[in-house]
């Protein structure tokens, strides 16, 4: 399986697990760390989808993409589920499991930026 597809596959989950997450902090909890935990997946995953095809198109850098993009994801989903974990059963995932996916997510960032820099297409 290509980078590409991983990408939207994994991108298709977080949004999945955005809206169930969602529902459940209207419909089950009403706790604020499951709403934003429900919005930080669907808010990346957009991203992911929008970043994958800038990247098929020449717009990022290629392998710094693909690194940004993974970091991402893997700093969503964790600090996604430590809030879900806050959420339904009042403990952290790990001890500093969000700020570390936060980390990820800011590094992603930053690493996107870059790669639209370092881009051969204009």
């Amino acid at each position: 399986m290509t980078a590409t597809r991983i990408h939207l596959v994994l991108a298709a989950l977080m949004g999945l697990a955005g809206v169930g997450l969602l529902a459940a902090a209207a419909h089950i909890t009403g706790t604020a760390n499951v709403q934003t935990a429900g919005q930080m997946l669907l808010f990346h995953a957009s991203v992911i989808i929008g970043a994958t095809a800038a990247r098929k198109g020449g717009y990022l850098q290629d392998v710094i993409a693909r690194i940004a993009l993974s970091a991402i994801i893997l700093g969503a989903a964790l600090f996604a589920a430590d809030l879900a974990r806050r959420g339904f059963a009042n403990e952290a995932l790990f001890p500093r499991a969000a700020p570390i996916g936060g980390w990820f997510m800011l590094g992603g960032w930053l690493g996107l930026a870059v790669a639209a820099v370092t881009a051969k297409r204009s």
